[in-house]
């Protein structure tokens, strides 16, 4: 893999900026457990890490929690663009991550209470509307 590449899919992840703040750029060390780097930072080299080989299905396990909101939009923002033909599964406690998904799949307990999309969940499924207001204003929900 090429420095454009690794450059590449940083810029996607929105990790170029730190990374080339450090000291030796993109030939610094990452130390065990990566903790020369901060919680979103990880989150962020590891998403770079993920959509480096543009493989044809990316599965996040809850990848933009350490994320703040404006940044997890333009990471996935710019994954849907940079990566058009790959399949996306998010898995997510935050209701923003997934609101624009095309396919939501609500579970309590272990089983599936609601699927579809955010618009029709937030209105028709108890589950996800109780999430969902615990975590956004109804404004913010279409409400």
């Amino acid at each position: 893999m090429s420095l454009e590449d690794v450059r590449w899919a940083a810029e996607i992840a929105d990790a170029d900026g730190f990374v080339m703040k450090k000291r030796n750029e993109y030939e610094s060390p990452v130390a065990q457990g990566g903790s020369n780097f901060s919680g979103g930072q990880k989150q962020r080299l590891c998403i770079a890490r993920a959509v480096a080989t543009k493989p044809e299905i990316l599965i996040f396990d809850d990848s933009f929690s350490a994320l703040d909101y404006k940044t997890d939009k333009t990471v996935r923002g710019r994954i849907a663009e940079q990566l058009p033909d790959t399949t996306r599964v998010i898995i997510a406690q935050r209701v923003g991550t997934i609101m624009d998904a095309d396919q939501i799949v609500v579970l309590d307990n272990g089983k599936m209470v609601g699927i579809g999309k955010h618009y029709d969940l937030v209105r028709n499924c108890p589950v996800y509307q109780e999430i969902a207001l615990s975590q956004l204003s109804k404004e913010e929900l279409g409400l």
